[in-house]
């Protein structure tokens, strides 16, 4: 069996957005994120730098009856990580919401709901999957 793969944390959330021109402004105008990549007018992804917010203009079925949650996303270091994570998950009987694919932009995902059903996404995203510092975890 393959040992678990390692991951750089929880650094990229994304939210379906209502009100999605003031979600926009808020988090660029007031919390200071930067426009990473906005491939259309219904999506944006911002950073502050090691995370990732992605904004998704929520409309009719876009919105899902858990709320604005869409998923969260652990950040790997490389592509091929995402790949090792679905053989690890598959050999432990987790079956993938999303088989490993490559996106647009460049980055390399899968998609695993956890025991509540909140989607996760295993992700190598370039910009932001760089090895962060030390952390060292206080009892």
């Amino acid at each position: 069996m393959i040992e678990r793969p390692s991951h750089l944390g929880l650094r990229h959330v994304a939210l379906y957005a209502t009100a999605y021109d003031q979600m926009k402004h808020f988090y660029i105008e007031r919390l200071g994120f930067a426009i990473e990549w906005e491939p259309n007018g219904d999506n944006v992804y911002l950073s502050s730098g090691s995370d990732n917010l992605a904004l998704h203009r929520a409309a009719g079925d876009r919105v899902l009856d858990g709320g604005p949650l869409d998923h969260i996303g652990l950040i790997v270091p490389t592509a091929d990580d995402v790949d090792r994570w679905a053989t690890y998950l598959g050999e432990h009987g987790i079956a993938l919401h999303a088989a490993p694919r490559t996106h647009r932009d460049g980055a390399r995902s899968l998609y695993v709901r956890d025991p509540d059903g909140n989607i996760v996404q295993i992700i190598h995203h370039p910009p932001i999957s760089i090895v962060p510092i030390a952390f060292e975890a206080h009892p």
